[in-house]
């Protein structure tokens, strides 16, 4: 039977001082986010040498006294796809380092790139985890015997993981691969979004003339900044389809607003104004030109990358690693447009095939 999460200050603070003498800490997050910007941490999972088990985030405790040990400690953290985690843990944590990521590592044996921590505990370890907990509400309580043992599965077998993958990764002499790559993995550039570069991650983006593009990195700006404000998901503040048709319309008045087919009047009337407002101050000349009909891909600059493509499967297959996990077609098609600064261009990967990638480019 699963131990009950750790509810009250003082057990929590017990964990901490017997955590700070671990020599490894292995760490997952349960959380929910459908209805807020940022995540909701709701449960805290935790093993160590001899225990494992849950934290409850959202008893009456705090959290800081696991700092020491999950922030600065120098006992290695172990988790399985990181990011989110991460992310989860910043306002309360803040940088979990060191860390080792059991997904980073298997993909640089060659396993795949995105394998999940259920195949990769079946295919090291031969254990076969429990389902079923995938969809569950981690906000609501009491926890279930069957969630707890969910929760607590997925830090369990961290260590053994790790243990295995560094053995691989020694043998192959990609030990120095893997510490390049969990480097970045707890930047704060890399966890969270700049609402100044928040237009980039519409791919529409690059389809707009210059006036166009300006007006939607401000709108994209805004949304952004909005959601943070209201900790609410930016899809509840403006919808990717709402921004797409203000920046390809460009109303100037209040009545043209209100024609916006993609905006709800309740949208137009609270926030109408300030998107106003930021059309305005985007500098929008009175006549935009008409937009340009979509264009299909260069063919000189997709065969180019195709044959770039070509290039990076051919090393995947000599390194046995995943393809993606060299390049991506995103990074093969910034190296044909002349941009240097994509990750297959430094570090380990730049050895790989990064050079064989500029010389062919």
């Amino acid at each position: 039977m699963s131990t009950p999460p750790l509810s009250d200050q003082q057990s929590v603070d017990a964990l901490a001082a017997r955590l700070a003498a671990a020599p490894w800490i292995a760490l997952d997050t349960e959380f929910l986010r459908e209805r807020t910007y940022r995540a909701q941490l709701c449960l805290l999972q935790l093993a160590a040498p001899g225990e494992a088990l849950c934290v409850d985030p959202l008893a009456a405790i705090s959290l800081a006294s696991l700092q020491p040990a999950l922030g600065t400690g120098a006992a290695p953290k172990i988790l399985h796809a990181a990011r989110q985690d991460l992310e989860v843990l910043w306002p309360v944590i803040g940088a979990v380092a060191p860390l080792f990521d059991t997904q980073v590592a298997a993909a640089l044996t060659g396993l795949p790139a995105q394998i999940g921590y259920s195949d990769l505990v079946h295919r090291l370890l031969g254990v076969e985890l429990r389902k079923g907990q995938t969809r569950t509400d981690w906000s609501r309580r009491p926890l279930t015997e069957a969630q707890l043992t969910y929760a607590i599965d997925d830090v369990v077998h961290l260590a053994a993981l790790r243990e295995q993958l560094l053995e691989q990764l020694d043998k192959l002499g990609r030990i120095d691969w893997l510490a390049e790559e969990l480097a970045g993995l707890a930047r704060a550039d890399r966890l969270f979004i700049d609402p100044d570069k928040a237009h980039e991650r519409l791919r529409w983006n690059g389809e707009l003339d210059p006036d166009r593009a300006r007006l939607l990195q401000r709108l994209a700006a805004w949304r952004e900044r909005r959601a943070v404000e209201k900790d609410r998901p930016r899809s509840w503040i403006l919808e990717d389809a709402a921004l797409r048709a203000l920046v390809l319309q460009v109303p100037r008045s209040a009545a043209e607003l209100a024609q916006i087919a993609e905006l709800t009047p309740g949208f137009v009337e609270r926030s109408g104004p300030v998107i106003l407002r930021e059309i305005a101050a985007a500098g929008m000349p009175s006549q935009l030109p008409p937009l340009a009909p979509r264009t299909r891909p260069d063919p000189e600059i997709a065969a180019r990358v195709k044959r770039l493509a070509g290039i990076v499967q051919k090393r995947a297959t000599e390194l046995g690693l995943a393809s993606e996990v060299l390049a991506t077609r995103r990074d093969l098609e910034c190296i044909v447009r002349g941009a240097i600064d994509t990750e297959v261009l430094a570090g380990w990967r730049h050895e790989a095939v990064g050079k064989e990638l500029l010389a062919a480019g």
